[in-house]
């Protein structure tokens, strides 16, 4: 079987690629990766001389390229990662999130179509979205797999329409396919835009935390590990044509978090208690902040046996543990030497 992988060197993907790759040695998974701001080799260094492993560097929106490689693979399976996905850079450059989340993904998805026609025994197409298409909740209720699309950002609306074309060509063309909707992830090898990455920099450097509006936001938080292996079960056992709300099954106000980030932190850095909150600086919001999110993952857990394997309060230590552990990695991707390491190591 051979996969492609789009988006495989950014922070889920190298989890993906990882387990995938080590998992299944018969499997020959080829990443494809555009190399954007996000994308970093370094994260796979460990697996980049396996047998069942390629990497590809290549921009999904450019239909001649992806159309030669799939008529080179025959690619098998579709694991679709590649998303332009910061909210904030949405609102900033919104064009730009339609090009690689709504172009990419139909770029993709013809070539997927034109390669197997009317042969799609044993194929998939599966598509990784997010929970903010669903919009926001109150201060009670869960997204479902049921829940009507609303997004209120211009990221969640480009992953909102993706959704609605992957759906769409499986009803017409008979194409299989999966989707999932996760929570916000967190983890190993982020990179430093997102919060929990951002502020363990922060706190390191002694830097100003800003939290947004009040920081009642609330999120639901998945432990990077977990959902590489829910996307493992559902791209082996998921039914067809189906979605799946993965969730970390817990609820964070950004404000909660936050306070027990720097409570770890203060701990880990052998710092006087309360040090690092008093570097919390509240800023102005942005412009359609949602108020909450939260996931129902009851369908995927009755349905495949998937949990999450950490509480959050566990997740969160194993991954400031990794960040001081890996101080190297954090400065070389915050002082942009990573993007070398594709001329050192591919050029050849």
């Amino acid at each position: 079987m051979t996969i492609l992988i789009t988006g495989g060197a950014g922070f889920i993907g190298s989890h993906v690629i990882r387990l995938f790759v080590e998992t299944y040695p018969n499997y020959h998974i080829v990443n494809l990766d555009a190399l954007t701001y996000a994308g970093n080799l370094e994260n796979l260094k460990d697996i980049e001389d396996r047998p069942n492993y390629t990497f590809v560097k290549g921009d999904i929106t450019n239909e001649v390229f992806i159309n030669d490689l799939f008529e080179k693979y025959k690619f098998d399976g579709v694991i679709h990662l590649a998303a332009e996905s910061h909210v904030d850079r949405s609102i900033k450059d919104p064009l730009a999130f339609v090009k690689t989340n709504v172009i990419g993904t139909m770029i993709l998805l013809n070539a997927f179509k034109n390669t197997w026609k009317d042969n799609f025994s044993n194929k998939l197409f599966y598509h990784i979205s997010t929970d903010e298409v669903y919009g926001t909740l109150g201060r009670t209720g869960l997204f479902t797999e049921m829940t009507s699309y609303d997004p209120n950002s211009p990221y969640s609306a480009s992953k909102a329409s993706s959704d609605h074309f992957v759906r769409a060509y499986g009803e017409t063309y008979g194409m299989p396919y999966a989707i999932t909707n996760c929570s916000n992830n967190y983890g190993q090898n982020q990179f430093p835009e997102k919060l929990i990455p951002l502020f363990i920099n922060n706190i390191i450097n002694h830097k100003p935390l800003p939290v947004y509006g009040d920081g009642n936001y609330t999120r639901d938080w998945l432990y990077v590990k977990d959902h590489a292996v829910a996307i493992d079960l559902v791209f082996h056992k998921g039914k067809n044509k189906e979605t799946y709300n993965i969730g970390g099954f817990n609820e964070w106000k950004n404000i909660d978090l936050v306070k027990l980030l720097c409570q770890q932190m203060d701990e880990k850095l052998n710092r006087e208690k309360g040090s690092s909150e008093r570097l919390i600086t509240y800023v102005k919001d942005r412009p359609g902040h949602d108020l909450r999110y939260a996931i129902d993952a009851s369908k995927i857990n009755q349905e495949l046996g998937w949990k999450p394997s950490v509480t959050f309060e566990e997740g969160l230590n194993k991954t400031i543990d990794w960040y001081l552990n890996n101080e190297e990695w954090l400065h070389s991707v915050i002082s942009g030497d990573y993007k070398t390491y594709y001329e050192k190591q591919y050029n050849n």
